[in-house]
């Protein structure tokens, strides 16, 4: 199958080693694809419910596929996000192709890109982290329920539904949140002066621009891999948002004697390094 080309790949909130996390569906996105550049911003792999119980091969085939993308030439940023905060006593890391750091600003056609997670303007994450911890286990169980659901669902011909959607759309606070988080990222990003603002955290794809008294920016969420299945792409000066149709998906993507290990694509690229230095 011929990879589309693109300049920048963006993708959020895949929270590998959940059960809620669509990791074969993940794979498929990325075998299809050849970016300069692959963002992936925040909340990649879950360590807050992290369990040595829990970590499928399809999981770690993901893992496997980003260093193989980055030892192909892929410029891979990883950026952090609150469930993989941990990783952010080691920002402003590189190794070959894989940088890891807490934020990134590119320059696009003489417009500046402003990437981060988006977790800094959540008040729960400052101040009651451990409600949202427990927040982030009950949203994992709901969307395990809302599985096993929508496959009753669909054996019985009837249309998928999502419980977290629905809770979204119904509850003012959760809308109000979702308004606030996107106004403050805006506002941020106009006053900074930056042309395009990208984040992730909050599980709503889209692209809009936001205007206010200083000037504009162009917000864009990349949504998750968890409900949405959806991911940025970026071309020649054009953004676009891309949902993930599994039953598009290639068959067999984890092949039994898939190769689930990245120490030997970590030695590459460790190698990589030593011939260029």
């Amino acid at each position: 199958m011929e990879k589309r080309k693109m300049q920048i790949a963006v993708l959020s909130d895949i929270h590998l080693g959940t059960y809620g996390c669509h990791a074969v569906e993940v794979l498929s996105y990325l075998d299809s694809i050849e970016p300069e550049i692959l963002v992936l911003n925040g909340d990649i792999i879950d360590i807050w419910q992290f369990s040595k119980r829990y970590f499928p091969a399809s999981h770690m085939a993901v893992l496997n596929k980003i260093l193989k993308m980055a030892a192909a030439g892929t410029q891979v940023h990883y950026l952090t996000g609150n469930h993989d905060e941990l990783l952010r006593k080691f920002s402003d890391f590189s190794m070959g192709n894989l940088h890891l750091s807490d934020k990134l600003v590119l320059t696009l056609q003489d417009k500046k890109a402003w990437f981060f997670h988006g977790d800094i303007f959540d008040v729960t994450m400052k101040h009651s982290k451990w409600l949202a911890k427990l927040g982030g286990k009950g949203y994992d169980l709901l969307i395990v329920i809302n599985r096993a659901i929508n496959f009753l669902l669909t054996k019985m011909g009837r249309e998928r539904i999502s419980f977290s959607k629905k809770i979204k759309n119904s509850v003012k606070e959760a809308i109000k949140f979702i308004s606030d988080f996107e106004q403050t990222a805006t506002d941020l990003a106009i006053s900074n002066g930056y042309d395009y603002v990208i984040c992730g955290h909050i599980h709503q794809p889209v692209i809009k621009e936001y205007w206010n008294d200083e000037g504009s920016v162009v917000y864009l969420n990349s949504g998750d891999w968890v409900e949405n299945l959806t991911c940025l792409e970026y071309f020649k000066g054009d953004w676009k948002l891309i949902q993930f149709d599994p039953s598009a998906q290639r068959k067999a993507v984890v092949e039994p004697n898939y190769d689930t290990t990245p120490i030997t694509i970590l030695e590459n690229l460790l190698l990589q390094k030593r011939r260029v230095g």
